[in-house]
């Protein structure tokens, strides 16, 4: 009888440590929220479509961190004494050196060595350059050289290349191939990914080979790899800085190219307000709709993922420009 005691105790005790240890388990969020933990290659990218890219290339076993929030504003980001402490743990960190300011200077304060700088892999284009009035005796008026001065502030801020080079397809297959060089590879997802790739380049040469115009209008001039690879023309409200505030001068010279172009919409985007858009399509009676720069994927996108957000892109596009 004391025996058949004593085995009751026993099993109780233990049946009571692995309910407390599974509650302690439970009640502590998951650390790759804020770290790579995961078994397999840690990589962390600094923002969505570098993510995106580094896990076509390693499949399921990895853990990519991305350092820019959903929703949050790619070019303003700023970053916790946690994402700067984890960056020296990483096997790789994908950048762009000049596109966020915060991710150069905590690569430089961590010491972080494992690095891929996408500039190196993939040829960007230099910065758009803004239009300007041509009033005075000289070509240029007062608020045209204020302009002028702001955007040159903008390009000091964001270095001289433009970098969203992810608007063509096939330089992020150029960039895919790069991370293949430093990362363990699945071969299948890098095939459908490039597969996936091809297959975007086509259907944008194709729906965007007959169209009524080649000039669009969006409120900040992310799309000029976009433009570069089929032969449109981005005409930016803004310039790279999604959160500049056009002069009165720029509204007016929008408004000309609007009506000299026959432009239809003025496309805005999903993470900043489109306040400026919806101002000049009211005063021109024109439509607005969402050209979405893919800098971070929310509910708000027109889509998922890469693939389905630059599809959605080229749908816009073919409808705002009247292609066939």
């Amino acid at each position: 009888m004391v025996l058949m005691t004593s085995l009751i105790r026993l099993t109780a005790v233990a049946a009571a440590t692995v309910l407390a240890l599974t509650a302690c388990g439970q009640g502590e969020p998951s650390p790759a929220t804020d770290s790579p933990s995961t078994p397999g290659t840690s990589v962390i990218a600094a923002f969505y479509p570098l993510a995106w890219a580094a896990e076509q290339v390693l499949g399921g076993d990895s853990a990519v961190t991305t350092l820019t929030s959903p929703g949050a504003e790619a070019h303003d980001l700023e970053l916790s004494p946690q994402q700067i402490a984890s960056l020296p743990d990483a096997d790789l960190i994908i950048y762009l050196e000049g596109f966020q300011p915060a991710v150069d200077a905590a690569i430089e304060q961590s010491g972080a060595t494992n690095l891929l700088e996408v500039g190196d892999v993939v040829d960007l284009l230099p910065l758009p350059e803004e239009g300007h009035s041509h009033d005075d005796e000289d070509g240029h008026s007062a608020e045209a050289e204020d302009d002028a001065h702001d955007e040159d502030e903008g390009h000091a801020e964001h270095g001289s290349d433009d970098p969203h080079f992810w608007q063509d397809p096939m330089r992020m297959a150029l960039l895919i191939d790069a991370l293949a060089e430093r990362l363990p590879v699945d071969e299948a997802t890098v095939e459908s990914a490039k597969e996936t790739l091809t297959g975007l380049d086509e259907a944008y040469s194709t729906q965007l080979a007959n169209c009524e115009r080649r000039e669009f209008i969006t409120t900040h001039a992310a799309f000029q790899y976009l433009a570069d690879r089929y032969d449109l023309v981005e005409i930016g409200i803004s310039g790279v800085n999604p959160d500049a505030e056009p002069s009165p001068a720029r509204i007016a010279e929008v408004h000309d190219e609007a009506e000299r172009h026959g432009i239809t919409t003025i496309f805005f985007e999903t993470l900043t307000s489109d306040a400026v858009a919806s101002s000049i399509a009211g005063d021109l009676g024109l439509k607005t709709a969402v050209l979405d720069p893919l800098e971070g994927v929310t509910d708000k996108s027109p889509g998922t993922d890469y693939p389905s957000i630059m599809t959605a892109n080229l749908e816009s596009l073919v409808a705002a420009n009247e292609c066939n």
